[in-house]
């Protein structure tokens, strides 16, 4: 782990194992944090951000990035292959969101810091008699505390710690322990390849949540930045409370795609399936409900399910790999609870519906099509995290959007159809990124987050780089002129 500047083992030597999502195999271990762990890093941080220059120093803070950046381009090949056997990512993933694009994207917010207003003249007004010069500050938060899940964690790390340390802010950086090795190579990077004052940047990777909810309850901590399940959020929202911490939290998804009839068919359909395979569904945008036309239903669940029976689970070192293995044997577990609840609720399976019994190790789940069911059921209502796809008929363009919106999720969505009927539906779409005919929002200047229960706030893009700003107005008297 990385506290106070230092590569550090647990208190007491203690690990637990990591193992390969493809495999179930045991690789190694990582360090599992203790309270004594979490206090340093959080002593660390604080000390860092009030007693150095961090905060401060716009040029200090992009040299460092800028040699953080690029020790991660020159630890390419070693992070992307570490991505694949760590997460059971497809390989064709870390040339693009499961690492090579976050790493393009922390360049970017390096930049942004740089040419960013840090102060805004407001000019002068006069109050009460009073005349003032007003100047608007931006200045970091403090002490962050990032909570990062484990199905894309090097997007999400640096979507994190990129932005916050370019703002100013010193931050605890504690990854999912199913993939605690990336962050722990990342603070490695960090400590042998950059510049960046002792307790800039902390790495603990505890087991044990019950440890880690140390960080969201310590009054030194004076952000929280959280990506994972609602349910979590929730509680850290709960805990976070007592001393208002500010919370940023991206949370869960149940997106639609919805296809309206005057769409390509096959097209649409396909592309909606094929995107629920992609690193086993383990995406919290990815539009896991897809809306047709009722009158060509069938059609469409024949187009969905023949596209996913062309994607079996693989080997994600294979680069024709679209869908690898789900994280763990728990995840694995509770998608295939998901499934029984879909059969007992009436639906059936078009394709796929259970494990791949053709591995003999690791954690699979086949390409699944559920038909038959409603906007009602649980598996059309609830984020399964696997690839498994809800085909559900609408009545027309109005059914679609009541449909879509009848969520307590708002993360993502798309529409297909002719363009102008398409964005007056998308326009109605109550959630926070949505594609029209196929148009990608994900980049680094784009902004990302949900509506709902989706979550609170925005990540990337200069949203996203404000989300760890304070706002400061400073208000000078003007002398009055002596006539």
């Amino acid at each position: 782990m990385l506290i106070g500047g230092r590569l550090v083992e647990a208190t007491g030597g203690r690990t637990y194992p990591v193992l390969n999502p493809a495999t179930g195999a045991e690789i190694g271990s990582a360090p599992d944090a203790g309270p004594a762990d979490l206090e340093a890093a959080i002593a660390a941080a604080r000390q860092a951000f009030d007693g150095s220059t961090w905060p401060i120093d716009v040029e200090l803070r992009v040299r460092c990035l800028r040699e953080l950046h690029q020790a991660l381009v020159d630890a390419g090949p070693a992070m992307r292959a570490l991505t694949t056997a760590e997460v059971g990512a497809p390989v064709f993933l870390t040339t693009g969101p499961q690492y090579d694009v976050p790493v393009q994207a922390l360049s970017w917010t390096i930049d942004l810091a740089e040419k960013y207003s840090w102060e805004t003249d407001l000019g002068e007004a006069t109050m009460m008699g009073l005349r003032s010069r007003r100047r608007l500050r931006r200045e970091a938060t403090g002490v962050v505390a990032a909570i990062t899940p484990w199905n894309f964690p090097n997007q999400i790390t640096l979507a994190k710690i990129g932005p916050a340390l370019a703002a100013g802010n010193t931050v605890v950086l504690k990854p999912a322990p199913d993939t605690p090795w990336l962050a722990c190579e990342l603070g490695r990077l960090v400590a042998e390849r950059t510049g960046l004052p002792p307790g800039v940047l902390n790495v603990v990777t505890p087991r044990d949540n019950a440890t880690a909810a140390g960080l969201v309850t310590d009054p030194r901590v004076d952000q929280i930045s959280f990506t994972g399940s609602t349910a979590t959020g929730r509680a850290i929202m709960a805990a976070a409370a007592p001393s208002l911490k500010r919370v940023f939290l991206e949370l869960g998804g149940k997106s639609a795609a919805i296809v309206l009839d005057d769409a390509d068919l096959r097209s649409a359909v396909g592309a909606a399936a094929f995107a629920v395979c992609v690193h086993a569904g383990q995406g919290c945008a990815l539009t896991t409900r897809l809306l047709v036309p009722r009158e060509s239903y069938d059609q469409a669940v024949e187009i969905a399910a023949a596209t996913m029976a062309g994607l079996p689970p693989s080997d994600p070192t294979d680069p024709g790999t679209v869908c690898g293995p789900v994280i763990s044997a728990a995840q694995r577990d509770r998608v295939l609870g998901y499934l029984g609840l879909a059969r007992a609720e009436g639906g059936r399976f078009a394709a796929g519906g259970g494990t791949d019994e053709t591995k003999d190790g690791g954690f699979w789940i086949r390409p699944t099509v559920i038909a038959g069911l409603d906007n009602s059921a649980r598996v059309a209502r609830e984020e399964i995290f696997g690839p498994v796809l809800t085909v559900i008929g609408h009545d027309g363009d109005d059914d679609a959007v009541a449909i879509a919106n009848d969520s307590e999720y708002g993360l993502s969505g798309s529409v297909d159809g002719s363009p102008e009927r398409a964005a007056a539906v998308a326009a109605r779409i109550r959630t926070g990124t949505i594609a029209v005919n196929g148009g990608l929002w994900y980049h680094p200047d784009a902004p990302f987050g949900g509506y709902k229960q989706s979550g609170i706030g925005r990540e990337m893009g200069l949203a996203g780089f404000e989300e760890y700003l304070e706002t400061k107005l400073v208000a000078e008297s003007v002398p009055r002129r002596r006539s």
